[in-house]
């Protein structure tokens, strides 16, 4: 089994890259607060023994709150985020830049979509838990 999965992130149709750079985090971290950031995470599961892919795609709605340049400005100081889409870790800090998720399977917005793989992986008749 071959397991692959990529995420990027929207806003308002503007891809919401990697910042690399403290300056980045800022501005795309200032640009979301108060709005609605969509996150869609796909994952392919490959069976090499068949040659069988099953794919997924997870749609996110992330509602972040207003923010203060302080505390987006504390936030990227302590986190660090620059690796990250949207420039946050929701399983970090992060969660406490948002208002609301909405989401069917919350491990989706790490970046794995874990319900969608077990789907996928009792499907391909591997046995689970």
């Amino acid at each position: 089994m071959i397991i692959g999965s990529d995420q990027v992130a929207d806003l308002d149709g503007s891809v919401l890259d990697k910042p690399g750079t403290a300056a980045r985090a800022r501005a795309q971290l200032g640009a979301s607060s108060g709005r609605e950031v969509h996150f869609h995470t796909a994952l392919c599961l490959l069976d090499t023994r068949n040659g069988r892919r099953h794919t997924h795609v997870d749609h996110t709605c992330v509602r972040f709150r207003e923010l203060t340049a302080m505390e987006i400005g504390r936030y990227i100081e302590r986190e660090q985020p620059l690796d990250c889409a949207g420039s946050f870790k929701c399983e970090g800090l992060g969660i406490s830049l948002f208002a609301s998720i909405d989401n069917a399977d919350p491990t989706a917005l790490i970046g794995l979509p874990l319900i969608a793989l077990a789907r996928m992986l009792r499907e391909a008749g591997i046995e689970l838990p």
